[in-house]
């Protein structure tokens, strides 16, 4: 008999990756493709969620052909994808009625201000755990619903979309649910993404239907929520579709609480932080939904089928990756490695601070209206400056977040586990470690995300029997202790949040 494994789909903001991995967590297969981001107008981001689709198609193909596998050797696949970007489709043929508004796009700025002079904040944190923001699936479901094109019946007049979702003729949901229909045909999420929609109450485990009215969306249109690695499994993929195979697609999880099972913070304290395109810190905060009063978002960790919800603290920091792309888009970089060369050419950022504040700042800040910034120049200032002060202001950012952190939680961490494509670099890592004193963990396998969801998948069909099995799989590449004195780095860090100051509620309609 050949050898069998899991299949693990990871759609991110900028591509699609598939990944196989075997019983001891490593990778035996890995392609990837990026699609289109779409700008339509400034503060605005979309995806074409057919784009997407394909994609997804063609790394699945691919990484198998390559790595020489065959799709009857997967015992399941698991799916993680960007969270609270926003899909609504034909539940008949299955098309898109508009772009997928992504979780960076601030269009709903305005609504979630009306939220705020309504005096509803408190409610909707209460409900859900979350911050109301342009960031979540609420306001980007109500703004398609208002504002997608009619569509065009046979009989060649439009309808309204609103009247047609209301009529039950349109799904939605986040890319999760996107894929799984895609793959199986049936309209599931899992309850990490459900979560992030400020649709569903994470008390209740439900959809919440004071929400639903509030932002006026069919109850209709909702997935069905699963735990995160479903033992009932969220369907089967056509055996007479692109693989040829039935898989099972057994598990589900927002990128970030996935990167978080990847890492395995399993238990309560646990904590971790995932730099990609943006940078999310993320601590199990086990069967306890903690509040937050210092601007972090409670959410759903994961849950395993027939268990309790295990819940997180999270701080979500809008900026991470894309400020190093933003350093190439203005030629001061060639490529992301360079970056730790120009900062090390250079003792200090001379006094430069870069606020990284593209699409409005999250955690714990909450300002849609920030903008990116940069204070302290001199006719001295150099590349080199810049650049440094862009890798700080990530490490700086991370600090914001960790103090809120341990702040909420009293949980002091002692390691910080983290991942994504910024931590090969290790000026960064140790600059983080400097910077909130706390221990760095690098793993070998810096593509957590992937792996936890394909060991929710695994759990669900037992291809692992217990969390012990993935604790015994984790192996850490390099640690990071810090080497700064604290004083030093205490007073660049008071700098920074004069220079966040002066980049908050910048932006204004005209």
């Amino acid at each position: 008999m050949p050898d069998t494994y899991v299949g693990a789909i990871d759609q991110g903001t900028t591509g699609t990756r598939f990944m196989v991995f075997d019983h001891g967590g490593r990778v035996v297969a890995n392609a990837y493709e990026t699609h289109e981001q779409v700008y339509p107008e400034p503060g605005w981001v979309e995806h074409d969620p057919t784009e997407i689709w394909e994609n997804t198609r063609k790394v699945v193909v691919d990484g198998l052909e390559e790595a020489g596998l065959a799709a009857s050797q997967l015992e399941a696949l698991g799916i993680t994808n960007q969270r609270e970007t926003t899909v609504v489709w034909d539940a008949e043929t299955g098309r898109p009625v508009h772009n997928a508004l992504v979780w960076q796009d601030r269009r709903t700025t305005d609504r979630v201000e009306e939220l705020r002079a309504a005096g509803k904040v408190e409610w909707i944190r209460g409900k859900t755990g979350l911050e109301a923001d342009a960031y979540f699936s609420a306001t980007k479901t109500e703004w398609i619903l208002d504002n997608a094109e009619p569509l065009k019946l046979r009989a060649s007049r439009g309808e309204d979309v609103r009247d047609r979702a209301e009529n039950g003729e349109l799904l939605m949901g986040t890319i999760d649910s996107w894929l799984v229909y895609n793959l199986t045909g049936n309209h599931i999420t899992d309850v990490t993404n459900a979560s992030r929609t400020m649709l569903y109450d994470i008390h209740d485990m439900a959809w919440d239907a004071e929400l639903l009215e509030e932002f006026d969306v069919p109850a209709s249109m909702l997935p069905e929520v699963r735990p995160s690695s479903d033992e009932s499994l969220y369907g089967h993929t056509d055996p007479d579709g692109f693989l040829g195979e039935s898989v099972p697609v057994a598990g589900a999880l927002g990128d970030q609480q996935a990167a978080m099972f990847g890492q395995t913070c399993f238990d309560e304290g646990d904590a971790k932080n995932t730099y990609g395109t943006g940078s999310f810190y993320l601590m199990n905060t086990g069967t306890e939904a903690v509040e937050s009063d210092h601007g972090l978002l409670t959410t759903v960790g994961f849950q395993l089928s027939g268990e309790p919800v295990q819940y997180a603290l999270e701080g979500a920091i809008f900026v991470t990756g894309a400020a190093i792309e933003w350093l190439e888009d203005v030629d001061l970089i060639n490529n992301a490695a360079q970056t730790a060369e120009l900062a090390r050419s250079v003792d200090s950022t001379d006094g430069v601070y870069v606020v990284p504040a593209f699409t409005g700042l999250g955690a714990p800040h909450w300002d849609g209206r920030a903008r990116g910034t940069i204070v302290g120049m001199t006719r001295g200032t150099r590349k080199e400056h810049v650049v440094r002060a862009t890798l700080e202001s990530i490490a700086y950012r991370t600090r914001d977040v960790a103090e809120a952190m341990e702040a909420d939680s009293g949980v002091e961490t002692t390691t910080l586990r983290v991942d994504g494509g910024a931590v090969n670099n290790d000026f960064l890592c140790q600059l983080q470690s400097d910077i909130i004193r706390t221990e760095i963990a690098r793993p070998k396998v810096d593509e957590t995300t992937a792996l936890g969801a394909a060991y929710a998948a695994g759990l669900a069909v037992g291809y692992w029997d217990t969390v012990d099995e993935l604790r015994e799989n984790r192996r850490v590449d390099r640690e990071f202790a810090p080497e700064r004195e604290r004083e030093a780095v205490d007073e660049l860090y008071d700098r920074w949040s004069d220079a966040v100051e002066r980049s908050l509620d910048w932006a204004r309609e005209d």
